[in-house]
């Protein structure tokens, strides 16, 4: 199966989670032009302050969008998983004021903005679908902020790998527990807010739990009820229900 072929697969399986599509409107995504690209491992996909004419839809690997200081620091201040439009906001903001950086060696696919147009004009409910993948990125952004604000290192952490399995369980890639997870350590501070120190200890407190193994690539839940509980962790945000929009 292609790359773009398999990017479209990804999108309409994260959409269908969320409500129907008609033939028609999976005729449409399969028509959209796309330009695959590849990136390296630390590489921007999109970079801040740039103006992007197509928006990329992500097929494989991990990706974070990132706000980077004067100083040199950063925040990740959320995680893409394959399906996602990383920046599908591009449309409408013009200039980006992030970057997106590629966590893993990622494909990708690039939908140019005139076509994402032309569905606004001509399907008001695909429409509104991708309006919904926007409104879900914000509300992973709102529960990324109150992870840095208001819950501890170790129920952060936990939050995070109890999101990420559902989002790529949707899509087809995390089953029995398991997923892959293969950012280092430094990333993963950018990610928690917090020191390189701080992030291994929190990470070996949470082995020290038992509910998850995780080696260098993969996490493997032993628990997820659990682990849920220990992380507070409440999947509304994700909009994981099928019903009309």
């Amino acid at each position: 199966m292609s790359t773009a072929s398999i990017a479209i697969q990804q999108l309409c399986r994260s959409l269908l989670r969320r409500d129907t599509l008609s033939d028609q409107e999976m005729r449409i995504l399969a028509g959209l032009r796309q330009v695959e690209a590849h990136f390296k491992k630390g590489a921007d996909i999109i970079e801040e302050h740039s103006r992007p004419t197509a928006s990329c839809l992500l097929v494989s690997g991990l990706t974070a969008r990132a706000i980077s200081l004067a100083d040199g620091r950063r925040q990740l201040t959320a995680l893409h998983v394959p399906g996602d439009f990383v920046d599908l906001h591009a449309l409408l903001l013009r200039k980006m004021d992030h970057s997106v950086m590629a966590l893993t060696e990622c494909r990708v696919v690039f939908v140019p903005h005139p076509d994402l147009v032309a569905i606004t004009e001509n399907a008001p409910h695909l429409t509104r679908l991708l309006w919904l993948s926007t409104t879900v990125d914000a509300a992973i952004q709102r529960e990324m902020i109150a992870s840095v604000g208001r819950r501890t290192p170790l129920q952060h952490l936990a939050h995070t790998i109890c999101e990420l399995y559902l989002r790529l369980e949707v899509v087809g890639l995390a089953e029995s527990g398991k997923f892959r997870f293969a950012i280092t350590q430094s990333e993963l501070a950018d990610v928690l807010g917090l020191s390189l120190v701080h992030t291994n200890r929190t990470v070996q407190d949470l082995r020290a739990t038992g509910l998850v193994q995780w080696s260098q690539t993969d996490v493997q839940i032993t628990d997820m009820d659990r682990l849920t509980w220990l992380a507070g962790f409440d999947p509304t945000y994700l909009n994981l229900s099928s019903e009309p929009r």
